[in-house]
């Protein structure tokens, strides 16, 4: 009696994890394009509320909170078209990453959109490849051209060879509610945003396989339904 169950007690499990995928050919096209539209949604909310939180200045956005968030919800999606564990998983991770990796490419964004170009004048150097931190980057402090001590520390654009008295240019935030940086050769608004490509088609994809995956020919008693 055991060994007869065993194929019928792996099929579920294999369906519980990859999903149950009970289609023959080519993948449902309604299902794939309802993947894409959840991957595409998920995207651009995680990384239109983390633009939106630099551009206004609201913290918790501008962090990534807010995206967060969003793969939150896009996560319970999945789990109420009850698609495999395996791949929900797989798309949370991808959801999770873009949504850390989205505040930099927002505060890049925002100084390309309304960033003004300043040369200042670096007081100290720290940090190297030396640094405790481990990141291998130097650190300069600078001072606006009226003196004043900027806030942060800026990376890009001081170098091993900067010394204090050197003049770099930074670039700002006029509205103040984005930390000035190092200035980099004139990107646009869209480059700010390009480093997050790789992580937006992972994503869209993931939930395409996510969604597609979990067709069912018919759905399961309630008796049936794996405890979450």
């Amino acid at each position: 009696m055991a060994t007869a169950a065993e194929p019928h007690l792996m099929a579920r499990l294999r369906s519980m994890v990859w999903g149950p995928a009970e289609f023959v050919g080519p993948p449902p096209l309604r299902l794939t394009a309802q993947g894409i539209l959840a991957g595409c949604l998920a995207a651009v909310a995680i990384i239109g509320s983390t633009v939106a939180g630099a551009w206004y200045g609201i913290t918790g956005l501008a962090a990534g909170e807010g995206g967060l968030v969003c793969a939150a919800l896009l996560v319970l999606y999945l789990c109420g078209v009850r698609a495999g564990r395996a791949l929900v998983g797989a798309a949370a991770v991808l959801a999770v990453s873009l949504a850390l990796q989205a505040p930099q490419a927002a505060a890049g964004f925002v100084l390309a959109e309304r960033g003004r170009v300043e040369s200042v004048v670096v007081v100290s150097v720290e940090g190297g490849p030396a640094d405790v931190s481990g990141s291998g980057r130097y650190l300069c402090s600078v001072i606006d051209r009226n003196g004043v001590p900027m806030k942060v520390r800026i990376w890009r654009g001081c170098e091993r060879t900067t010394r204090p008295g050197d003049a770099i240019t930074v670039v700002y935030d006029v509205a103040g509610r984005v930390p000035p940086r190092g200035a980099e050769g004139g990107g646009s608004a869209l480059d700010a945003l390009s480093g997050l490509g790789g992580w937006l088609a992972g994503l869209v994809s993931a939930c395409v396989v996510a969604v597609v995956r979990s067709y069912r020919l018919s759905v399961p008693d309630r008796g049936d339904r794996p405890s979450p």
